[in-house]
């Protein structure tokens, strides 16, 4: 993981799918046989351009068989027929493996769909069935076949369906699935909605997974809360790391560096027992280019994400400069999560500086992999300007951000002697570093 750097792909939105497979159907009916749509091979055109980028891991949405957008499952074993089959994802691996690039599938184990198997056959079943005790299911006094009970959904969401975790055989039917898509050749898991889970059924999961899969990679979606102490009553490798990316987006967005300190402060304490998951963008939030393009500062982002530590993931057109807002309604993540042309070559031109600044940085994080699990202290800090140190036990790199639309001169320390990246000019006697308004600058030692 010292050296990863994720793409990011929700398969769906990338390969132009139809919204539900009941769309694939004569005249939309869900209970016409939905014919297999094989597009994950357009997802395989697009591994050398994340190689290209200096990425090397491919973080892959939802692809299983679902109802609608792929995160209310409905067959865990089967590959979304929008997207194709187990040949298409075998022969995705196939090319991944290749190119020396690591897969890592979202696995969807909070929730499912109301189509879920087990479901299903609770609803026909009723108390008795054998799956009853997978949900928390509320049965009416005299339960008679065709009268449904209440259940327990996802946040309010009633179409899905959360799964109860105190059942020892939903436990076993994750870790089951788990195995089935690590033995076809995923590298790993991303565990959605992981903070609605109870830390203990994801440490008996892995413990089994584990005992199969020992170098397999775990990281549990958690929005807030006591991410250590999650990662450590979980046996998690690591969680998504929300507090810094609402912290890089906020800072640079309002210019106030002092919101950044305080989370790199925090940043430090969760380096001390596991190494995040870093990000700017994903396929929840509105996009970081419609975020702070209009204020110069998209670059700085870039910047953050690459130069702080963690194991970061860019998510897909983020590297472009693609633009999505989030809304809160129906249909209203379908802009962050766009259709993508059918080879790098429909790429306009207008993405290529971003995309170039990318393959700079992440080359510059290549050969400074120890930043990974490295630690920060700020150096100078005022609303719009700052400057910290990413540095191991013999290691340094310095980075300066001046968010100001007016140049400035910013003071590094002594040790700050070649600008490795950005555009500063460095007075190294008088220990100064002028940065063009809106610019940034990577600085190394002189041994390194």
């Amino acid at each position: 993981m010292q050296h990863a750097v994720w793409w990011h792909v929700y398969p769906l939105g990338f390969t132009g799918a139809e919204k539900t497979p009941g769309d694939m159907a004569a005249g939309g009916d869900p209970a016409v046989a939905q014919p297999v749509q094989h597009r994950l091979p357009h997802l395989a055109d697009w591994l050398d351009y994340l190689v290209e980028m200096g990425a090397s891991g491919l973080a892959l949405g939802p692809v299983f068989a679902s109802e609608s957008h792929g995160y209310d499952t409905t067959d865990y074993y089967r590959i979304d027929p929008r997207l194709g089959d187990d040949a298409d994802f075998d022969e995705l691996i196939r090319a991944a493996r290749a190119r020396g690039i690591r897969v890592l599938l979202d696995g969807v184990f909070n929730h499912t769909g109301r189509s879920f198997a087990p479901f299903m056959e609770a609803l026909e079943k009723g108390p008795a069935a054998e799956t009853a005790g997978w949900f928390h299911l509320d049965w009416p006094d005299g339960w008679k076949p065709g009268t449904e009970p209440q259940y327990g959904d996802f946040e309010g969401h009633h179409h899905l369906v959360a799964l109860n975790h105190g059942e020892p055989a939903v436990a076993d039917f994750v870790a089951d699935v788990m195995k089935h898509w690590l033995r076809r050749g995923a590298d790993g898991w991303r565990l959605d909605a992981a903070y609605a889970v109870p830390s203990e059924f994801w440490a008996r999961v892995l413990t089994e997974v584990r005992a199969e899969f020992p170098e397999a990679y775990f990281v549990g979606e958690y929005i807030h809360g006591d991410y250590p102490a999650e990662v450590r009553a979980g046996k998690l490798d690591a969680v998504t790391q929300y507090e810094l990316w609402k912290a890089v987006w906020s800072s640079l967005s309002d210019a106030n560096f002092y919101e950044l300190a305080a989370a790199l402060e925090r940043h430090n304490t969760f380096l001390d027992s596991f190494v995040p998951l870093t990000f700017v963008g994903n396929h929840d939030v509105t996009r970081i280019a419609s975020r702070l393009a209009p204020s110069g500062r998209l670059a700085q982002a870039v910047v953050l994400l690459l130069t702080l530590p963690g194991t970061p993931a860019i998510y897909y057109g983020d590297e472009q400069g693609y633009r999505g807002i989030k809304e809160e309604r129906a249909g209203g993540d379908d802009d962050i999560r766009p259709l993508f042309p059918a080879t790098p070559d429909g790429l306009s031109d207008v993405g290529a500086p971003l995309y170039r600044l990318h393959r700079e940085l992440i080359g510059l994080r290549r050969r400074h992999a120890w930043v990974h699990a490295a630690r920060t202290r700020v150096h100078s800090l005022s609303n719009e300007q700052i400057v910290y140190e990413v540095y191991d036990a013999g290691n340094s790199l310095f980075v300066a951000l001046n968010a100001s639309a007016a140049a400035g001169h910013i003071p590094v320390p002594a040790a700050a002697r070649d600008v490795l990246a950005g555009e500063g000019g460095l007075d190294v006697p008088g220990r100064q570093l002028s940065l063009p308004g809106g610019g940034w600058a990577v600085l190394g030692t002189a041994a390194g």
